[in-house]
């Protein structure tokens, strides 16, 4: 995926957690910016875990809308 063609970009994630950091990290290498809901707040989680019951982990990563997964995946898309 080319970075050019991300416009935005959300996360969800929990204050501690490896992985949220290592998303950060690798977002911030390409030069891109995010926003971010932390799954701590009970009406965030309530709200999201309402639209996608079964996924447990974060970070949750949204491009341009579309749910692509964690970090893992993330890392998958070879962002250039």
């Amino acid at each position: 995926m080319n970075v050019s063609d991300i416009k935005e970009v959300k996360m969800y994630t929990k204050r501690v957690c490896p992985y949220c950091d290592k998303a950060k990290n690798l977002l911030k290498s390409k030069g891109l910016e995010w926003t971010e809901e932390s799954m701590e707040d009970p009406a965030i989680r309530e709200s999201f875990m309402a639209d996608y019951p079964t996924v447990r982990t974060v970070p949750q990563i949204f491009i341009n809308g579309e749910r692509i997964g964690g970090f893992d995946d993330l890392v998958k898309l070879n962002l250039q």
